[in-house]
């Protein structure tokens, strides 16, 4: 069962998601995100996913997914094959971040990056006062059986795209269901960002 963070998430992306394109979904673990899309808003969606059991999930919904980690698969795409790249709560799995989004930018006209924020203030507490690799319903997994390889903040984010020039065209933050428009870096649990070239 997906938290209400990462509902809320995905009824934003399929709210950025124009209805009819092309999307490309990495990491789309079992497939609600692009089922959601391919519902509503009647796209033409491929995923990427490196989870056996998670394709077979996909399988049973009648998507199209390709089995591959992220970092292998995005070689084999043209140019602007897509109108949407996702990344929805997968970046912060990558190997090689910079490769990855260059690729993604390449590949597709926008591209959508949703992630938990490292820099919320649950996470900064239970490890400042713990001592400890938190745990958070957003963050649900312990420092030894983690997907995530990096750990992000929304700022950390922000300065990685003005760094490579890459344009904010929208974002929005979440945090306990809802929208957070004051201090996202510190209160916000999870991000979303569309970015261009």
């Amino acid at each position: 069962m997906k938290d209400k963070n990462t509902l809320l998430s995905h009824l934003k992306i399929a709210g950025i998601v124009t209805p009819k394109s092309k999307v490309l979904d990495l990491g789309c673990g079992d497939g609600d995100l692009m089922y959601l899309l391919v519902q509503n808003k009647q796209v033409n969606a491929q995923g990427v996913e490196i989870s056996e059991d998670a394709i077979y999930k996909c399988v049973e919904k009648g998507l199209c997914v390709m089995h591959s980690d992220i970092d292998g698969a995005l070689d084999f795409y043209k140019n602007d094959t897509f109108d949407f790249v996702i990344l929805s709560q997968s970046l912060q799995q990558v190997t090689r971040t910079d490769e990855v989004l260059k690729q993604c930018l390449r590949i597709g006209k926008k591209v959508i990056v949703a992630f938990p924020n490292f820099a919320h203030i649950t996470v900064r507490s239970k490890l400042f006062f713990g001592g400890r690799a938190p745990v958070t319903e957003s963050l649900p997994y312990g420092w030894n059986d983690t997907p995530n390889i990096r750990c992000l903040s929304i700022k950390d984010f922000e300065v990685f795209c003005k760094e490579r020039k890459y344009k904010i065209m929208e974002k929005y933050f979440i945090a306990n269901n809802k929208y957070c428009h004051i201090l996202p870096n510190l209160f916000a649990q999870q991000a979303i960002f569309v970015i261009t070239k």
